[in-house]
């Protein structure tokens, strides 16, 4: 595509969390590795009270606590400090923002503006910019998650921002597409013919996409209480991962060919029924256990309240078009869970007939893994013959053949996925971004599992922290002779 990059950056929660750890390295990478702009200069801006000076020294810290010590180079570190200025803003009136605009300066050659502030403060924002010159057709922005916690305030959300910035010139950040093996699904699919054949209900059996955490609530329990798992995991990143998997070949490489198929996977969810929803999702909430050999408690207690909301979720989904009817897609997110992971299993049918029946082969369906953390590889389960005379008959074991991400690229540098995304927003790429379409799709897909919830008033079931979930989650998939991928 034509790259359009910006002379300018706005950092809006300049001085939060994922700005320390997240944003302002990911930057620096970019700048050392000679990525940004030459001219690019990066405004921070949040309600706390710094200078420019001031806010370097904040950068500085989080440089030299996040950052890997190979990375560190006093010189590039200088260089990127010298991107950096500061304003003082906050973001609820409009009283601050001429003097955010004086700061940042003339946008003629572009302004890109990453949003990462809690989404009630979307709307003064917007106008902010909008009545200080901040929003014109110059300038775009980027959006972090949460937008909305259901369809109407999503809707709401948008309609705000959409009052400044045009679709064409608005970024919704999933930063789980800016991870390389997110991007290798689309290469492992579309690059290579002789999946294609089979990736459909004719080959596939089932599909199985798990992110399981090992983390309580940590400092997100304002936001975690409200949200829940569904909100904060299976509307964005599952179901960005599922529409990946489930997505038709698009014609080129860009973001209107890759929005728009995935977004007619999101209308092809099928709806659930209230009367439906108990019987294809689970949901539960940790209690005392122990996690990587530590006693933990119950999330009941780090909240320090009793609670419904529900730290997971199981769902069999189903995607009604041609290519997947009749595949069960089994999502599943929780926290602290038995492991951290992120993955995909996607299994095929077995073969029609066995010719090693009664032979001592006990045939496996094979089996294609792509985990997205903490390793990054694919993995291909086949059936192998074991090595021998036979004189007892054939026996055959299920043995991987392995894609080693990690291993494969060893001499090249693992990118956190905010440094692409960072990037894409200054050089106007939306390829990685969703649309407007794809977000209300989907918040009406999770709405529906939501009402189903409260319609048949389901609670979360217990389950141990250090645990897979609660029982019935083993029993959405066992009933329909289908094994959760935990090896």
């Amino acid at each position: 595509m034509t790259r359009n990059p910006v002379g300018k950056l706005l950092l809006f929660g300049a001085t939060g969390d994922l700005s320390q750890r997240m944003l302002l390295p990911s930057l620096y990478n970019l700048h050392a590795d000679g990525l940004l702009p030459e001219e690019l200069t990066i405004t921070g801006t949040a309600r706390s009270d710094y200078d420019d000076a001031g806010f370097r020294d904040f950068a500085a810290h989080a440089l030299d606590t996040f950052l890997p010590d190979d990375r560190k180079d006093a010189e590039k570190i200088a260089g990127f400090l010298n991107r950096l200025q500061y304003q003082s803003l906050d973001a609820s009136s409009t009283e601050g923002f001429p003097a955010l605009a004086e700061k940042v300066g003339d946008v003629s050659n572009g302004l890109a503006i990453y949003l990462s502030t809690a989404p009630s403060l979307f709307e003064s924002t917007i106008k902010g910019l909008e009545s200080v010159g901040l929003a014109g057709e110059t300038v775009r922005i980027g959006l972090e998650k949460p937008l909305g916690y259901d369809l109407a305030s999503s809707k709401e959300i948008n309609d705000a921002v959409a009052y400044g910035f045009p679709e064409e010139r608005t970024f919704r950040i999933d930063h789980y597409l800016g991870k390389e093996t997110v991007q290798n699904i689309l290469a492992l699919r579309f690059g290579n013919f002789f999946f294609e054949p089979i990736w459909n209900a004719n080959g596939i059996d089932n599909v199985q996409i798990t992110i399981a955490e090992t983390v309580g609530l940590e400092d997100r329990a304002g936001y975690y209480e409200g949200a829940g798992a569904l909100r904060d995991m299976v509307q964005n990143h599952i179901l960005q991962l599922l529409a990946l998997i489930a997505m038709e070949p698009p014609a080129r490489y860009d973001g209107t060919a890759i929005r728009d198929e995935k977004a007619k996977v999101f209308r092809s969810l099928r709806l659930m029924k209230p009367e439906e929803v108990p019987h294809n999702t689970v949901t539960g909430q940790y209690v005392d256990g122990a996690v990587g050999g530590k006693i933990v408690g119950s999330y009941a207690d780090e909240l320090g309240k009793p609670s419904r909301t529900e730290t997971f979720v199981a769902i069999k989904a189903h995607v009604d078009n041609w290519r997947w009817q009749g595949v069960p897609f089994y999502l599943r997110t929780g926290k602290r869970m038995a492991a951290r992971r992120s993955e995909i299993a996607i299994q095929f049918k077995p073969v029609p007939h066995s010719m090693f029946a009664g032979r001592g082969g006990l045939l496996q369906p094979n089996t294609l893994v792509i985990r997205l953390q903490p390793e990054e590889y694919i993995q291909l389960l086949v059936m192998a013959k074991e090595p021998g005379l036979d004189r007892d008959g054939i026996h055959l074991r299920e043995v991987p053949l392995n894609l080693s991400l990690d291993a494969e690229f060893a001499g090249t540098r693992r990118r956190i996925a905010y440094e692409r995304l960072l990037l894409d927003l200054i050089e106007g790429d939306q390829t990685l971004f969703v649309r407007r379409d794809e977000v209300e799709a989907q918040w009406t897909w999770i709405d529906a599992i939501r009402a189903g919830w409260d319609a048949n008033d389901l609670k979360p079931k217990s389950y141990p922290s250090g645990s897979w979930g609660p029982s019935a989650a083993i029993a959405l998939t066992e009933r329909d002779g289908v094994t959760w991928q935990d090896d």
